[in-house]
């Protein structure tokens, strides 16, 4: 469990690193994929599939969505390197591999687990992004609680 955690942060700074990412938000971008990571890894013991992606997904977007308003900076800050520990590698991998060596049954499977996954992580950048901006700034919501109190 601590190697999941340490390698997921790890493993998202030094994407953070290849991609630019300002050195004062590599602990930001850490968190971020690390907390998608965590989120597939408890969901896939009781969610099986996609579903489970789509759910680290939706998770490491709000993080991002939340960091950028915080940060004042583009949320593909964040973005981009925590959503890689939820990216299907592997099964890409192994659909070019199997496509190679003529086993096509295991190839279609594996491709199609891929797009299934890389789909789902779509939908979930989708349905978070097009939540508004200054939702998720507190100075909205404080002005909100204080309209209530003025027409109260």
């Amino acid at each position: 469990m601590i190697a999941n955690i340490v390698c997921s942060f790890v493993g998202t700074i030094a994407f953070s690193i290849l991609f630019n990412v300002p050195s004062k938000y590599y602990k930001y971008c850490g968190f971020t994929g690390m907390v998608g990571w965590m989120c597939l890894y408890f969901c896939s013991g009781v969610i099986k599939g996609p579903f489970a992606t789509f759910l680290a997904t939706l998770l490491v977007v709000l993080c991002s969505r939340i960091f950028a308003v915080w940060r004042k900076c583009p949320i593909t800050v964040f973005l981009i390197s925590g959503i890689f520990p939820l990216v299907p590698g592997a099964a890409v991998y192994y659909t070019a591999y199997n496509f190679v060596m003529n086993d096509l049954s295991l190839a279609t499977d594996s491709g199609i687990h891929a797009l299934k996954t890389a789909f789902a992580i779509v939908l979930g950048i989708v349905f978070v992004v097009s939540i508004p901006r200054q939702w998720f700034s507190i100075e909205y919501w404080k002005s909100r609680v204080s309209k209530k109190r003025v027409v109260s």
